[in-house]
């Protein structure tokens, strides 16, 4: 099987990360995935990475403490505005799957509504979307319900098989020199996939294909892909 490309915070190698611009430059380079992070600020889910602003605005503070008001009168690189993750499902309207990374406290629930708003409409489904956090505890309240979940971890601890299991995961997300053959093996026996992030170097992406991860986060998909 072909390994998926998965376009990180929307291909940031190109573009301003977690912005619209970079999803619409991953879509043009044919991305398999897109995946973009999210908080909670006022019952409106926003995308961007960070606990605060500054690294990738011209905001100052934290984004919990400030309004989605002010949120979006900031500059998210080249002019572009920090999205709401409804701007993101309709920029990709179904052509490539979506990752939602949840970031913030009170994510999970309103993340699992807006899903289930666009699984029915017209070249959308649950199968079109994974939800994935640090946070097991966040990410068990969007299990359970159709919608694939993808259990994320830095290095996996020695018990992920029965946190995997507990949540019901659909994938495992890990940062890619953690990605080991038996590790894979054992995922794959239980129906789970592999993904490996942030994989950026031609040598890296070789060695996970050869690997059989089943797909990878890249801010330059065109390396995956060509």
């Amino acid at each position: 099987m072909e390994m998926l490309c998965i376009a990180h915070r929307g291909g940031a190698g190109h573009e301003p990360e977690n912005t619209v611009l970079a999803v619409r430059k991953a879509l043009e380079l044919n991305a398999d995935g897109i995946e973009v992070d999210v908080y909670n600020v006022e019952g409106e889910l926003m995308v961007i990475h960070d606990e605060t602003l500054e690294r990738t605005t011209n905001g100052i503070g934290s984004v919990a403490g400030k309004s989605v008001d002010y949120l979006r009168s900031l500059d998210a690189g080249k002019g572009e505005r920090i999205p709401m993750l409804r701007e993101i499902f309709d920029t990709v309207a179904g052509r490539a799957f979506i990752n939602i990374e949840l970031k913030g406290s009170d994510t999970a629930l309103p993340v699992k509504d807006l899903i289930a708003q666009y699984a029915g409409r017209p070249g959308w489904n649950y199968d079109r979307f994974l939800v994935s956090a640090f946070d097991h505890r966040e990410l068990s309240k969007a299990a359970h319900c159709g919608i694939p979940i993808g259990v994320l971890w830095h290095r996996p601890p020695r018990d992920w098989e029965t946190v995997a299991a507990e949540l019901d995961a659909a994938s495992v997300n890990l940062h890619f020199k953690h990605a080991n053959r038996r590790l894979i093996e054992k995922a794959h026996l239980r129906e789970m996939k592999v993904f490996a992030y942030t994989v950026n170097l031609h040598s890296d992406i070789r060695r996970m294909r050869e690997k059989n991860v089943d797909g990878i986060f890249t801010d330059y998909p065109e390396r995956v892909l060509s």
